[in-house]
């Protein structure tokens, strides 16, 4: 059987991915600090839920605990890794800088030097859209130059992209960095827009709209998005023999390293997004119209032909069916 250890289960993503992996057969590893950054509450939901089920593994801790990721790795050897514990969020990195420094780079060192140690077969690793920065040409594609982040939240997921690069190359260590697209669906974060917008609209209250609603976004279900990294994990990086097979290719020339989008290959504007929570909740929203935060983008869109052309997916729910499905779970979770 095989063995992945995945970072950040407690979390959004991480819990889906987890719950995918042990759906289909696999032993999961599952490393958490149940941070509050936001309602710990939820992460223990997600929590409870991975570990009423057989193959799961829980450990709580940092991935920036000096040595600790080394230790799980000599245990438990895994297959695969796939790393999403970060702290996350573009406004918070300009209250709380350190911790995205702590996390972002320290924990990603802490995993590359385990991987060192005991290397996986294949390592996934999180990154963000927001590494595109201030490229205005779109669709994002992999092989544009990613040079102007926005944010420190930004510069620490290209930053780990770029240490990554180099362990892959100076210890051949296979590695994939996927970037995501503004990740929605059931169990979301609590400091995501659509969490936000539906919680403040079923309560009667103004939703803050910035860039007075000139906002556009690839939003990605997240079902769909874990799709695509478990369909990823055989999609290992080989800068020998693999360069020109696929459609767009950021293999890199000197290791076994390749970044790829996830997304839905769609750019939404905002108010669209905001018209399908009102269609789903039977209720119109009230907007304070704000001016654009430091640190944002107006627009994000993914060019998914990399991805598609690795695995033959991309997703695909629409902005419609996935916003229902969350106003769904928001009032089951929240019992409205």
């Amino acid at each position: 059987m095989k063995t992945a250890l995945v970072t950040g289960t407690s979390g959004f993503i991480g819990y889906f991915v987890a719950d995918a992996l042990l759906a289909a057969g696999w032993q999961v590893v599952g490393l958490d600090s149940m941070s509050d950054y936001y309602d710990v509450g939820l992460k223990q939901s997600r929590l409870d839920l991975l570990e009423a089920q057989s193959g799961f593994t829980n450990v709580q801790g940092k991935v920036e605990e000096p040595g600790l990721l080394t230790a799980l790795f000599g245990q438990y050897k895994p297959d695969v890794v796939i790393h999403l514990a970060a702290q996350a969020g573009v406004r918070y990195s300009l209250e709380n800088p350190m911790s995205y420094f702590e996390t972002n780079l320290g924990g990603t060192l802490q995993l590359l030097e385990a991987a060192r140690a005991h290397p996986p077969k294949h390592m996934l690793m999180a990154s963000s859209s927001s590494a595109y920065g201030a490229n205005t040409q779109m669709p994002y594609q992999e092989n544009m130059k990613a040079d102007h982040q926005m944010s420190l939240y930004a510069a620490t997921k290209k930053s780990s992209e770029n240490i990554a690069h180099s362990y892959s190359h100076l210890f051949a260590l296979p590695i994939t960095m996927f970037r995501f697209f503004t990740v929605y669906g059931p169990w979301g974060r609590p400091d995501m827009a659509p969490h936000k917008f539906t919680s403040r609209i079923l309560e009667g209250r103004p939703i803050d709209v910035y860039n007075h609603g000139q906002m556009r976004r690839d939003f990605t279900y997240v079902t769909d998005l874990v799709e695509a990294i478990i369909l990823l994990i055989d999609a290992v990086p080989d800068y020998l023999t693999g360069q020109g097979k696929h459609v767009n290719d950021s293999l890199s020339p000197v290791a076994p390293f390749r970044v790829v989008n996830i997304g839905n290959s769609e750019t939404v504007p905002l108010l669209d997004f905001i018209k399908a929570i009102e269609n789903a909740t039977g209720v119109d929203a009230e907007m304070n119209m704000m001016p654009m935060q430091p640190g944002d983008v107006p627009a994000t869109w993914a060019d998914a032909s990399l991805l598609e052309s690795l695995t033959g997916y991309v997703p695909r729910t629409t902005v419609r069916d996935g916003v229902t499905q969350f106003v769904a779970w928001y009032r089951n979770y929240y019992k409205i």
